[in-house]
């Protein structure tokens, strides 16, 4: 099944007859025998719309209720099940009533579309997200209700349904849009002269742009190569010279003149990045063109006339603006130049406009040397020399030297001299040496000697071939040459492109370490990435590495423009035009890298705003029914209590004040787990880590639970563990108490030790119904209630807390299955190395008793897997220390043990 097509009546304002033409185009297809359906259309009241919708079904609506009031709005089910072949679509742009399928109609729209509906849809110009600013500064009216361009742009028609001001006012003023009441406030406001022509501009000039994008492509797909002159369009080319603000400027006057008409400045660069063009004023020019309306294109050829036509046919231009040579004379026998050349092929199609300007005759400079960008000056003057000097000095050695080698070996040896200056120095070196060994030949070597006349014939043909071997050769060498260091440069390029490439798709690169990149990779004193939010705000500094970096593009040496409002500049030297096309790949990278920052960072603010929202809505329940349960029996208690109309007996008595006691230590325990939460959400946990034998924590960590309910087994052979005793006793109390919590009736849970290496394990061990594997983790998250936890059973936060703490003595708390049944907590603690803990004995009561007792060794063998039977609350015993030095210690009177609680406001 294919996806449906949608076609899109766009108008300027409300009334211009888009619904009455997608209702008309309804009947025409209902007519030629289509499966048309009306999904949703709204007449507002307009009888001639009305009574379009005669004739046409109409799939009924879905009501809901919304404060109150009830709406209707278009039933996505009943289309789908419907199935028409075409569905009309009224108000692409329109906000669904909370509680429908999806928030906007053109999400309905696209469901319907990916189940292979046709759709024909409206919408008017200013409910486009792009416009909204613009349809604001136009009319005053914010747009809240809008559709992304893209949806519009994918339809596959876009109709525009066009009505001029005066005729949509006239229609407006006889009753055919509004209700009359509302007829002057509409043409006194939004319907204004002004208004309507500004909104019809946009709505014209849209839907130009998408013509001009459906002419593009059909071109594009039969390959047409001449111009169609539909719009003007004026390409500009630029040398990279002071003239070329001049043709920016010439240009803009020349499309002013055209309504719609486009600027297009290109820079053609040659392929091996040589080039006289200077950098900053090409960036200047650059932004000139952005700021007059056009957009600036680097293109890269060594032909600049064949670049610049095919250019200009590839954009489908009517017009090139090229300036006056800068040219001597003299230079003209170099050819005739870009301009006649331009001119010359430029065709019927294409008019060529050459523009004079104030650096006309003014020369160019000396043409660079290929190798002077290529061997630097020192391989340079070294090629010069052996091409220039080393000939005479060869010359001065031959004619001094008694035998006679002949002119073909003499013609050898200035050959070499010849091959050995365009190694070094290049072509210009290498043919000036064989013009100088040429004459030199025929001077001294060729009869008549000392004479620059040659008797024999012979002699006159070697000269010649040695003359053009030379230069061939010479030739041969300097190509070899050139194409062996464009090869390096393309390996490095694309190994820097490569590693930008890796980097993008790993995420792996910070923005300082690919600006040390850059540094590095051209040889920069400082780079820095700025930044600014309009076009007259100031810059700023996203980013820069090196001394003093510069504060503006203009102080730099280099800058390359990222969009509107960033560059990348550069200090410490002017770059060649090659080195900017992979300096323009790092800029990219280095928007890029910026926004994935800024991203992430939006996404864990996004994370923790999330997480926080969560925290605070669970708090909020857990206030809401959790604390107020003990709150209620506590109040309900003390008001019996008060009461004078009823004598209370002193079993009712205790039993009251019974009741607010127990009230009073389960409020005590839920907002003892919520202060422990938040201290672990805040990070403000900081534990003091001691060495410490087991068996005098988790005993006292078990006067919470009931009697008969816990049996404990832990070996006196244990090495001593390195922990926080505090935040152990709270771990361990917390997960026996969620364990007795959900054991069954009858059954005992097991605390058992064990050593395994270097670490130490508490495990808690429940005989109840388990958790599945997929549910072991969420056990631990805060809030979190397993299976049918009764309300007022705890806000979920005891196992929450008791990983949190164990996770900050560097410990850990995870969820086994208990073999035949059941849920077993591992706690996992660090052991002391060489640790051993003293002979100790576990009694009935949970407490230690010391070594000194006779006969603790016997006892402790007798005792071990004993009922533990805690004792009633007594005054506490000497108190483990507290974890921080800046720490209180403050009792826990629900199990009669030390806890430690953060200083300073929670």
């Amino acid at each position: 099944m294919g996806r449906g097509k949608l076609r899109i009546y766009l108008g300027a304002a409300p009334g211009v007859g888009k619904t009455y033409a997608m209702l008309s185009e309804g009947h025409r297809r209902v007519e030629r025998g289509a499966d048309c359906v009306v999904g949703f259309v709204e007449h507002h009241g307009r009888p001639r719309t009305e009574v379009m919708l005669h004739g046409l079904e109409q799939v009924e609506r879905r009501a809901l209720t919304y404060r109150g009031a009830s709406f209707t709005e278009m039933d996505v089910d009943a289309l789908l099940a419907r199935r028409p072949a075409i569905a009309l679509v009224d108000e692409l742009a329109h906000t669904n009533v909370p509680g429908s399928r999806n928030a906007k109609r053109w999400q309905d729209v696209e469901e319907l579309l990916r189940a292979g509906i046709d759709v024909v849809s409206t919408v008017n110009i200013q409910h486009l997200e792009s416009l909204g600013d613009v349809v604001e500064s136009i009319t005053g009216v914010r747009q809240r209700e809008t559709v992304p361009d893209e949806v519009v742009r994918r339809a596959d028609q876009v109709e525009l349904v066009d009505m001029s001001p005066q005729a949509l006012r006239r229609r407006m003023a006889h009753g055919n849009i509004y209700r009359p009441e509302k007829v002057d406030a509409a043409l006194s406001n939004y319907f204004r002269p002004g208004n309507l022509t500004a909104l019809r501009e946009l709505a014209l000039l849209w839907v130009a742009d998408r013509a001009d994008e459906y002419l593009q492509q059909y071109r594009g797909e039969h390959d047409i190569r001449s111009t169609w002159q539909a719009r003007e369009r004026i390409v500009v080319g630029l040398t990279g010279g002071p003239e070329g603000r001049t043709l920016i400027r010439r240009a803009a006057r020349m499309a002013a003149k055209g309504s719609g008409s486009e600027i297009l400045a290109v820079y053609i660069a040659r392929s091996d990045g040589l080039t006289a063009a200077s950098p900053k004023e090409l960036a200047v020019q650059r932004t000139l063109v952005e700021d007059l309306g056009g957009t600036f294109h680097h293109v890269i050829g060594d032909n600049i006339p064949d670049a610049l036509l095919a250019f200009a046919r590839g954009v489908n231009a009517t017009q090139i603006v090229l300036g006056s040579s800068r040219r001597r004379s003299w230079q003209y026998v170099f050819g005739p130049g870009v301009g006649a050349s331009v001119a010359r092929d430029s065709g019927p199609d294409l008019d060529v406009h050459i523009v004079t300007h104030e650096e006309v005759a003014k020369g160019r400079g000396l043409p660079v040397v290929r190798s002077a960008a290529r061997l630097g000056r020192t391989r340079i003057m070294a090629g010069w020399a052996v091409g220039t000097i080393f000939p005479v000095l060869l010359c001065l050695l031959l004619t001094h030297v008694e035998a006679d080698l002949g002119i073909a070996n003499d013609m050898l040896l200035f050959l070499a001299l010849t091959v050995a200056a365009a190694l070094l120095g290049g072509l210009w070196p290498a043919l000036a040496s064989a013009a100088l060994g040429s004459l030199l030949l025929n001077y001294f070597f060729a009869p008549p000697l000392h004479r620059f006349t040659v008797s024999d014939p012979k002699n006159i043909v070697a000269i010649v071939v040695f003359f053009g071997v030379a230069v061939s050769v010479a030739s041969v060498v300097d190509l070899a040459a050139r194409r062996t260091h464009q090869a390096a440069r393309l390996r490095a390029e694309s190994e820097i492109l490569s590693f930008l490439a890796g980097s993008v798709l790993r995420g792996e690169t910070t923005l300082d370490a690919l600006l040390e990149r850059v540094r590095e990779t051209f040889a920069m004193e400082s780079v820095a990435l700025l930044e600014r939010a309009g076009d007259v705000e100031p810059w700023s500094p996203a980013g820069s590495v090196g001394p003093n970096p510069a504060a503006r593009p203009e102080d730099a040496d280099v800058d390359m423009p990222i969009g509107d409002h960033m560059a990348l500049a550069l200090s410490g030297r002017v770059l060649p035009a090659e080195d900017r096309r992979v300096l323009g790949a790092f800029a990219a990278q280095a928007a890029v890298v910026l926004d994935r920052q800024r991203l992430v960072g939006e996404a864990e603010e996004a994370r923790r705003m999330a997480e926080g929202n969560r925290i605070r809505t669970a708090l909020l329940a857990a206030v809401s029914h959790d604390l107020r349960t003990p709150l209620a029996s506590i109040k309900a208690s003390v008001s019996s209590l008060r009461s004078a109309d009823v004598e209370w007996s002193e079993q009712d008595r205790a039993e009251l004040l019974e009741g607010i006691e127990d009230g009073a230590d389960r409020l005590d325990h839920l907002v003892g787990n919520l202060l422990d939460m938040s201290r672990l959400q805040t990070g403000t946990v900081t534990p003091l880590i001691r060495e410490i034998d087991l068996d005098e924590v988790v005993p006292m960590a078990l006067g919470g639970v009931p009697e008969d309910s816990v049996v404990l087994d832990v070996p006196e052979a244990l090495p001593m563990v390195a922990v926080d005793p505090g935040l152990l006793e709270r771990t361990v109390a917390n997960v026996v108490e969620n364990a007795v919590k959900y054991s069954p009736a009858g059954e005992r849970v097991l605390v058992a030790a064990s050593c395994l290496g270097d670490r130490v394990e508490v495990r808690v061990v429940d005989r109840g119904r388990g958790v599945p594997d997929e549910a072991k983790d969420r056990i631990f998250a805060p809030f979190q209630r397993y299976g049918d936890a009764p309300r007022g059973a705890g806000v979920g936060l005891g196992l929450a807390v008791a990983r949190g703490f164990a996770e900050a003595m560097e410990g850990t708390l995870t969820a086994e299955d208990t073999p035949g049944g059941g849920l077993t907590m591992v706690l996992t603690l660090r052991a002391v190395r060489g640790g051993r803990a003293p002979d100790r004995v576990t009694v009935d009561g949970g407490e230690s008793a010391g070594a000194e007792s006779a006969g603790s060794g016997a006892g402790a063998a007798a005792d071990v897997g004993r009922t533990v039977a805690p004792t009633a609350p007594t005054a506490p015993t000497a108190p483990t220390a507290p974890t921080s030095l800046t720490e209180p210690m403050e009792l826990d009177h629900d199990r009669d043990r030390m806890t430690r609680q953060k200083a300073g406001p929670q």
